[in-house]
């Protein structure tokens, strides 16, 4: 069976009502002709201003309603659907309603606000349509959990067999087994790798300091360094993981103290034009 996408959600029934909602109040502004230019004081702005509003307040509430498992208001994925479209159509709401002015004032900042809530969704959609694919693709049939399993059980065996090495080899395995960390710090957790990782010097310079071996030596090197270029390949696919994973959380860092800002500066703005009325 297909999996649908929250995009396309009820046959794609709340881009339809967004597209409806974005054609209404492009003719309303297009027909309207106030004595002024365009801008939010006048009866289409404080309307465009109003549904604004009520369209920020209801995409702020998702955040409660995705936390009421038991709530009989339709439908997680339906309220995800229409808080992409809405909060889309919200960008022209805001826009029709200041008439395309802008300036250094708190109805600007409200404005601002809007929109960085709004491409922070974008991106927010995009890792959660994109990011959940890349982790099955990467893991497969396992888990973070297995794989940092499995690099444990490679360092014991690798350590093992390394022994009888010389010491400049066995030197790259113990820095390997005691130097390798995942995600030390939150740019190598977003990059999903890390530059100076002792594996990866093994895996590098190995080949040059294992030239000299013959015998049963070579025999044993060729076993040590499959080991290593196996723990190197798990490691990898652990710090994608990790990496994709800090992207899922990573927009939501931004996207919700953002959307909160935006409610402080909605209510500036609306007391502001109570106040200046």
């Amino acid at each position: 069976m297909r999996h649908y996408s929250i995009l396309e959600y009820g046959n794609f029934r709340w881009l339809k009502l967004g597209l409806v909602l974005c054609a209404a109040v492009a003719l309303a502004y297009l027909l309207h002709h106030p004595a002024v230019a365009p801008y939010g004081g006048t009866w289409l702005g404080y309307t465009l201003g109003t549904l604004g509003a009520v369209l920020i307040l209801w995409l702020l509430w998702y955040g409660v309603r995705k936390r009421r498992y038991r709530s009989n208001a339709g439908s997680l994925q339906g309220w995800l659907s229409a808080h992409v479209y809405l909060g889309t159509a919200l960008v022209l709401v805001a826009t029709l309603h200041a008439g395309f002015q802008v300036g250094w004032n708190v109805h600007t900042l409200a404005y601002v606000l809007t929109l960085a809530v709004v491409a922070s969704g974008f991106f927010g959609v995009y890792v959660y349509l994109r990011v959940p694919t890349l982790m099955t693709e990467n893991l497969g049939e396992e888990t973070l959990e297995s794989l940092l399993l499995g690099v444990g059980d490679v360092d014991r065996e690798m350590r093992d067999k390394a022994i009888s090495l010389p010491d400049d080899l066995f030197a790259l395995v113990d820095r390997s087994i005691s130097g390798t960390r995942l995600g030390p710090s939150a740019l190598r957790l977003l990059a999903g790798a890390d530059p100076a990782c002792p594996t990866a010097a093994a895996v590098r310079d190995w080949p040059r300091l294992a030239r000299r071996l013959t015998g049963d030596a070579a025999k044993l090197d060729k076993e040590v360094f499959g080991l290593l270029l196996r723990k190197h390949e798990l490691l990898t696919r652990a710090r994608r993981t990790l990496r994709h994973k800090a992207l899922l959380d990573l927009w939501l860092y931004v996207h919700v103290p953002l959307a909160v800002a935006l409610l402080a500066a909605l209510i500036a703005h609306v007391v502001s034009v109570f106040i200046y009325w």
